[in-house]
C-alpha cells in the first residue's frame, strides 16, 4: 500500500507559494484561488486578507507529539484562533501567507498532512473518539480507521472524484461519526465485523446511507473504499459541482436498491482484480495501568482499562484559546500515554489518565462547557468562511450568554447545532434543535435570520433528519431558548423527558418567535 511521498509533497509547495502570493497581490480571483488552494488544505478567509489551514487528524487521534507540534506552531507563528471541527480536524485561522507555508511544511515532520484537506479530495477519516477505551464499544475500530485514512491518501490525485469523500467508522449504536449516512460508513457489529453503508450525507439534498454489505471482515475494508471510487467514476455527476456528491447517485440510479446493486457490481470487479487489498491493522496498544488513585465528576469517564480515566473538555464553540491549548499540551507531554481524541461534536477527550492526573486535567480545562447546552456545536461561521451566510459562532456566544444570565439549569436545554449556511458543517440537520443561517425579508428589508429544525437524530436505528419549523430572526433566538429553558426547568424534568411527555409544547413556544 502506497503512502504519501513527503519529498514530492514538499516540492509541490513551491506552486502553492507562487499562487498564494499572486492571490494576495490581487492577481488571482478568490474563486480560482479557492479551487487551487483546497488541495493543500488551505482557504482564504472572508475578505481575502488572511488564510486558514486545516490539519488532518486521522480518526481524531491527536497524540501528544502531534499536539506538541501544533502548540509549537501556535507559539512560533503567533496563531490567534483555532477550531476543533465536526470532521475531527484542527483548523488554524487568521494566518498570513508566510505562516501558512511554514506550518504546512513543518507539519510533515510531525506526521501531520494538510494535503487534500479541502477541495475535491478524500477528507479526514472519522472514528469514535473513545474507540479502544470505551466500555460499551463492540470493538476497537481505531486501527481500521487509521488504515483507511492512509489508503485514501492514494486517491488524492485520482480522476473523477466526488466533491468530497467522507469516510467514517462507528464502534457502537451511538453512531457518533454518522457512519450510517456518510459517503462511506463502516458500522461496527457485536460480532466484530462491519456493515457497510454508502451514498449518504448532510447538507443540500441530504440522504441516509444505503446498506450495501453486511458482516464484512475488517481486513477487507479497502476493497470497499476502492469500489466506492469506481462507483462514482461510473455513475457520479462529476461535471455538475452542485451534484458531485455520492448521495445524488441514489436518485440518478433510481433508488437505494439500484444503487446497492451498482455498488456491489463494482465491488465484485475489485475482488476479481489481481490487486490484493487485504490488510492487517496493528492495534493501538497502551502499557499504562492505574495507580489506585480515584477520580469522579461530571467530566470524568471511567475507561475499560482498570484505574484509567478520560476527561471531557468542550471549549465553547469548539474554539479553545491558543494559550489554553498550549498549556494543556505542556502538561500532557509529561503524562505517559496521554493523548487527545477529537469528537465530531467539537469535544476533546483526554484519555489514559490516572485518577490524580484526571483531577489535574479537569482543573486545567475548567474554562470549557459547564452544561449540556454549552457543548452546543457550531461551524466557524460567516465572519471567517467565504461561503457562510450567518455568523454561527456569534449566535452561539449570544445564546450561551443569555442562558447563563437567565440561570437555566443543566439539561433543561439540549445540545443545539448551528450551521451558518445550508452546507451543514454545524450538523444542524441531526440536532434535537438545529439552526441554519439565512435571511428573512421584514418590511422589504433583509434581516439576519436562522431556519429552525427540530427532531434530528443520529443514533443508529433511530436516524432522522430534522424537520423545518420556520425562520427566527437572529436577535430573537436567545430569547426563544431562554423561554424554552425556563418552561422545561419549571416542569422539573430534563429537556428530552419534557419533550417526550409534551411533544406539542416545543412548537407552541417556537410559534411565538417564528417570523410570519
Amino acid at each position: 500500500m502506497k503512502t504519501i511521498d513527503t519529498e514530492t509533497w514538499k516540492q509541490e509547495l513551491s506552486e502553492f507559494k507562487e499562487k498564494t502570493k499572486a492571490f494576495y497581490a490581487g492577481e488571482m480571483d478568490k474563486g480560482s484561488y479557492k479551487g487551487f488552494s483546497g488541495y493543500y488544505g488551505s482557504y482564504a478567509q472572508r475578505g481575502g486578507k488572511s488564510s486558514m489551514l486545516r490539519l488532518r487528524i486521522t480518526a481524531g487521534r491527536l497524540t501528544k507529539e502531534k499536539m506538541a507540534f501544533t502548540a509549537e506552531a501556535i507559539r512560533k507563528y503567533h496563531v490567534t484562533k483555532l477550531h476543533f471541527t465536526t470532521c475531527q480536524t484542527i483548523q488554524l485561522h487568521n494566518l498570513g501567507a508566510e505562516e501558512v507555508y511554514g506550518i504546512m511544511e513543518e507539519a510533515l515532520e510531525a506526521g501531520i498532512i494538510t494535503l487534500g484537506g479541502g477541495g475535491d479530495y478524500p477528507r479526514n477519516v472519522m472514528c469514535p473518539p473513545l474507540s479502544g477505551v470505551e466500555k460499551e464499544e463492540y470493538f476497537d475500530v481505531l486501527p481500521w480507521a487509521m488504515a483507511a485514512g492512509e489508503y485514501l491518501m492514494n486517491f488524492i490525485k485520482a480522476e473523477k472524484m466526488p466533491r468530497k469523500l467522507k469516510v467514517g467508522f462507528s464502534n457502537s449504536s451511538k453512531n457518533e461519526t454518522h457512519a450510517t449516512f456518510r459517503d462511506l460508513g463502516f458500522v461496527a457489529r457485536a460480532d466484530k465485523t462491519f456493515d457497510v453503508y454508502s451514498a449518504g450525507g448532510l447538507g443540500n439534498h441530504p440522504k441516509f446511507g444505503v446498506k450495501v454489505s453486511e458482516a464484512v471482515e475488517p481486513e477487507k475494508i479497502l476493497y470497499y473504499i476502492k469500489a466506492m471510487w469506481l462507483t462514482f467514476r461510473a455513475y457520479g455527476n462529476y461535471e455538475n459541482r452542485g451534484k458531485a456528491r455520492t448521495r445524488y447517485m441514489q436518485d440518478s440510479l433510481g433508488g437505494a436498491e439500484n444503487y446497492a446493486k451498482a455498488f456491489n457490481e463494482k465491488l465484485l470487479e475489485v475482488f476479481n482484480s489481481r490487486e490484493d487489498l487485504t490488510i492487517q491493522a496493528d492495534p493501538v496498544v497502551f502499557q499504562k495501568q492505574g495507580d489506585d488513585s480515584i477520580a469522579e465528576g461530571s467530566r470524568i469517564i471511567e475507561q475499560k482499562q482498570p484505574g484509567l480515566y478520560t476527561v471531557v473538555w468542550h471549549p465553547l464553540g469548539g474554539q479553545p484559546t491558543p494559550e489554553k491549548f498550549c498549556e494543556l499540551s505542556d502538561v500532557l507531554m509529561k503524562i505517559p500515554d496521554a493523548e487527545i481524541r477529537l469528537s465530531p461534536d467539537e469535544t476533546a477527550y483526554i484519555i489514559n489518565l490516572t485518577g490524580d492526573e484526571a483531577k489535574r486535567v479537569v482543573e486545567l480545562t475548567k474554562d470549557g462547557a459547564d452544561t449540556l447546552f454549552e457543548t452546543s456545536v457550531s461551524c466557524i461561521g460567516a465572519s471567517i468562511c467565504q461561503v457562510g451566510v450567518r455568523d454561527s459562532q456569534a449566535l452561539l456566544t449570544a445564546c450561551v450568554k443569555a442562558v447563563r444570565e437567565a440561570k437555566i439549569p443543566d439539561k433543561a436545554l439540549p445540545q443545539i447545532h448551528i450551521s451558518g449556511c445550508p452546507s451543514s458543517c454545524g450538523t444542524h440537520q441531526i440536532g434535537v434543535l438545529g439552526f441554519r443561517g439565512g435571511v428573512k425579508s421584514i418590511n422589504k428589508k433583509p434581516e439576519p435570520a436562522f431556519v429552525l429544525f427540530v427532531d434530528g437524530n443520529d443514533r443508529q436505528g433511530e436516524e432522522a433528519m430534522g424537520r423545518e419549523l420556520g425562520t427566527i430572526l437572529e436577535t430573537e433566538i436567545p430569547s426563544f431558548l431562554v423561554e424554552l429553558g425556563k418552561t422545561v426547568a419549571e416542569s422539573g424534568k430534563d429537556f428530552i423527558s419534557w419533550k417526550e411527555e409534551n411533544p406539542e409544547y416545543l412548537e407552541e413556544i417556537a410559534q411565538k418567535f417564528l417570523c410570519p
